[in-house]
Order: C-alpha cells, then structure tokens, then sequence
C-alpha cells in the first residue's frame, strides 16, 4: 500500500502540538494511530469535546524505560499482536524552565531534559526496532529543533540544545543499522511552532525583557521571509511523507521546516 495506509504507527507527544496534528493526518491516510502522551486520557477527551478519537490513545511517561515499554506493548496489545511499522518520536519538553549552564544549582534540570527529549526517543527505538528487522521494514522519524544546529541554538537552554543534537546522533545510527533491513530514520527540525511548548518560553523570554508574549511572537515572525512562523500542519505533513513508503530513498537527513531560515 503506498504512503501509511494500514500501517500501525507510534506517535509520541500526541495529546497537543504537533503531535496532534501529526496524529490526525496519519489517521486520515488510513494508518493504525497509537497517539501516546503523558497527558491522561481524560484531559484529551474533554480537549476534543468528543466522546472518540480518530486513533487510539495511551497515557505513558516516556522519560523512562518502563514507560516506554508499557506504550510499545501496549501499542502492539491493541492492534491486535501486530508490530509496529513507523515510530513518530515527537514528544518532549522545552526550554522555558532552564537556566545558563553556570547558573545551574545541580543538575536536574539537565537530567530532565536529556530524560525526555533523548533518552525516551531512544528506549523507544531499541524497543519498536527488532520487529522492524523481523519484517524488514520500518520508518522512525524524530522531531528535533533548529536549535540543535550551530545557528539556532538557544541561550540559557544547554539541556534543550544537546538533547535535540543529541537526537540527531540517534538518528545517523538507526540509519546506519537499520539501512539493510529497508529501515529509514530521519528527523525534522522545525523552527518556531506556535505550540503550547514554545508559548511558554515567549512568555518566560517576556518577564524577562519587560514585554509580551505577543511581542515576542512578533519578533519570532519577523525572523522568517513570509513573516510567519511555521504551522504545526506543515511539520505534521513533512513528518508524513518522511514515514511514508514513498521516502525510501530519504535516510539519516535532518529536514529544517523552517521557511526558509536557520533559525
């Protein structure tokens, strides 16, 4: 079948987002969705004001290996045994809540980061792999940042910036070891998403230069030729392609959607 359709997909940090909108498209080109978010299940049905979902839903901490177990046999559980083809790696936490690396008091905030945004994407690859090399077939996409390359990295966001480096060298090497069993790995780096993510630190950037959110907003726009930011649909429709059966030529590539800009 080309593109997704009947494939059986794990899309992490699903409950809003990117994720979200990566969720919904995949369902709409006939995929089998498991949208896991740490997010309980409750919150997203009251969120969608709707007693469904167009895919399936599970609630995980993804920060840790059991967590990660718990969403991959989960994920297997209900499609009925079937393993998992495409792995959407999209979940994590931003930056808002860090310091300047000489300001840091100890270490937690670095280990929360490195937690989530490389070490999850990582037991979830270990994990979803081996049925991928028993079928020989499988797409893992990783949603990384801008600021994981020289011009975009953030200041005051050491835990961010290396942890999206970081996944970058993840995908490199699933690449290279899947490549001879027709896997393919590759990431997305989108610049500024209006995301509740991002939201948070142009609110943190705002208390600290006596502004506002919009303003920095704004401000982030003016960055990008059209004068925009990214929306999270035009991620969601490159992380679609990258997972489809059509990308089979595309492996270890880091595909900047950021209008044109570095940032």
């Amino acid at each position: 079948m080309p593109g997704v359709e009947g494939k059986v997909v794990l899309i992490t940090g699903a409950s809003r987002g990117i994720g979200k909108a990566t969720a919904r498209l995949f369902s709409t080109k006939g995929a089998h969705v498991m949208a896991v978010a740490r997010s309980s299940e409750e919150t997203v049905l009251l969120a969608e004001k709707t007693s469904s979902l167009p895919y399936e839903y599970f609630a995980a901490d993804l920060s840790t290996e059991e967590g990660c177990q718990v969403a991959v046999d989960e994920t297997v559980r209900r499609f009925n045994g079937r393993q998992i083809d495409i792995l959407v790696c999209n979940h994590g936490i931003g930056s808002a809540h860090e310091k300047p690396i000489h300001e840091l008091e100890n270490v937690a905030m670095w280990n929360e980061s490195i937690n989530t945004n490389l070490h999850g994407p990582f037991y979830l690859t270990r994990l979803v792999m081996s049925g991928m090399v028993q079928h020989k077939y499988g797409r893992c996409v990783y949603t990384s940042s801008t600021a994981a390359t020289d011009a975009g990295a953030e200041y005051g966001a050491v835990g961010y910036n290396a942890s999206k480096a970081g996944l970058l060298g993840l995908m490199r090497s699933v690449c290279r070891d899947g490549g001879i069993y027709n896997i393919t790995a590759n990431a997305v780096l989108p610049g500024w998403v209006k995301t509740e993510m991002a939201d948070k630190s142009a609110q943190a950037e705002a208390a600290q230069n006596n502004t506002t959110a919009e303003q920095v907003w704004e401000e982030r726009a003016a960055l990008y030729p059209p004068k925009r930011v990214v929306t999270q649909e035009e991620v969601a429709h490159t992380i679609l392609f990258l997972a489809s059966e059509e990308s089979s030529g595309v492996s270890g590539e880091e595909i900047r959607v950021s209008l044109g800009c570095p940032l």
